[in-house]
Order: structure tokens, then C-alpha cells, then sequence
């Protein structure tokens, strides 16, 4: 694999994406998941991620830093609970051993495939939000969360992430 060098947000646009509604802002429909799916070029999505440890922080870091601006707790209690999330998913990633695994990754219209070992399926249902941190892309799960950095995919499907963010922001992909 080839080391991409890019410059991304830290996630401060990006909102979290709610339940689906009936309509939009504007009063329009949203688009038909049939025809967003369509649009999607999500064919494209295959690649194999091996995390690195400061990699792994850096997303953790930045992902807790969102949860607790989103909840309004000011320092010193922000800076205590981001240190802590982020030591204990260091702590998780060295004790798991997930540096040491490969990860391959399939994401279509029907949701994601990780496969390391053992194969897990996630649907789109349980997708709750796609942020872009500086480091890539951060897919929120129901239940966890699965950081792609922009180093594993190429310019292709870094567009077709892009998308794939914006369509989960527009609540189409629900």
C-alpha cells in the first residue's frame, strides 16, 4: 500500500446524523434509498486496513473529543474523560492485538463486510453516522465504531466515502 498524504477536518462540521425524517429543512422529500443506493458508487469499496497504534489514538482522540462537545461538559471534566476514553481504547487495541490483524473491508448496498478471522456483517441500520476526522473517515455503528484511514483507500473511494457521509447526513442511506 502507498503512503497518501491528505489534510482533513477534525469533524467539527460534521454533525451527528439522526433518525430519518418524513421531509426535509426545505420542505422537499428526502431522496428514495433505492435511488441513493444507485447514485452511490459504493461497487468501489474494497480495501484492507491494518491499524497502527497512534493511528488508532488519533481517531479515538478526536471521536471523543465530538461526544463530549456534543454534550456540552466543560474542563476539567472534558479533558479527564477524553484522556480516559482514549487510554482505554489504547489499552483495548494492544490487549486485543488489533495491530497485529488485517483487516479487509466491503462496503456496499447492502452494508459493510469486515472480515478478519472471522466475518461480521453490519447493515445499514446499524450505521448511525460517517465523520471525517483528520486521519479518515469514522463509520458511528449503533454499537461501536469502524475508523477507515484515508492511507487504505485511494482517490476513488475516497469519493465514494465522501458521498456515502454526505448521503448519511441527508438521511438517505437509512
Amino acid at each position: 500500500m502507498a503512503m497518501m498524504v491528505h489534510q482533513g477536518t477534525d469533524g467539527a462540521g460534521d454533525g451527528f446524523y439522526g433518525a430519518a425524517v418524513d421531509g426535509t429543512a426545505d420542505g422537499t422529500s428526502p431522496v428514495p434509498l433505492a435511488a441513493a443506493q444507485a447514485s452511490l458508487p459504493l461497487g468501489d469499496l474494497h480495501f484492507f486496513v491494518r491499524y497502527t497504534l497512534p493511528e488508532y489514538i488519533a481517531f479515538m482522540w478526536q471521536h471523543g473529543g465530538y461526544l463530549i462537545r456534543r454534550r456540552h461538559i466543560r474542563q476539567p471534566a472534558s479533558l479527564y474523560l477524553r484522556l480516559k476514553s482514549t487510554l482505554s481504547a489504547a489499552l483495548h487495541f494492544v490487549m486485543l492485538g488489533r495491530g497485529r490483524r488485517t483487516y479487509e473491508f466491503t462496503i456496499d448496498k447492502h452494508g459493510i463486510v469486515r472480515t478478519s478471522g472471522g466475518v461480521t456483517l453490519i447493515g445499514w441500520a446499524d450505521v448511525t453516522a460517517v465523520r471525517t476526522y483528520s486521519r479518515g473517515f469514522m463509520m458511528v455503528l449503533k454499537r461501536g465504531t469502524l475508523p477507515i484511514p484515508f492511507r487504505c483507500l485511494n482517490d476513488t473511494q475516497q469519493g465514494a466515502m465522501r458521498m456515502l457521509a454526505q448521503a448519511r447526513r441527508d438521511n438517505v442511506l437509512r
